[in-house]
């Protein structure tokens, strides 16, 4: 894992959102294998094969989570904003989601990186 995403996360202002993107950054890793993390755009970027996997974003009030190659998906109606090759699912404190079926997501759209 990279340190410099390890240093943003744990610099995070809000404590659920530190814990949410742990969550999230482990779920990437459990999802692609051999994926590659950097910080960029001073954002945690996740490549595979020197393509964009998924991005960890935050705002005052959500952490935003983007899969790229996501053309292939079949996502809920209303859960993910943004085009068709690239969707984000933005969530605020206390919202749930369901991280295996969330991994499954990304693993389908990386698996052809």
């Amino acid at each position: 894992m990279n340190p410099e995403v390890t240093e943003f996360i744990e610099g995070l202002k809000e404590a659920w959102q530190v814990e949410l993107s742990k969550e999230l950054r482990e779920m990437v890793y459990g999802a692609i294998p051999d994926v590659q993390e950097r910080m960029q755009y001073k954002k945690p970027h996740y490549l595979k094969g020197g393509k964009y996997a998924a991005v960890i974003s935050t705002s005052k009030d959500a952490v935003s989570f983007t899969i790229f190659n996501a053309a292939g998906l079949e996502l809920p109606d209303g859960m993910f904003e943004g085009p068709v090759e690239r969707k984000t699912l933005k969530l605020r404190k206390g919202d749930t989601v369901d991280r295996g079926q969330l991994s499954a997501w990304v693993a389908q759209a990386s698996s052809s990186l």
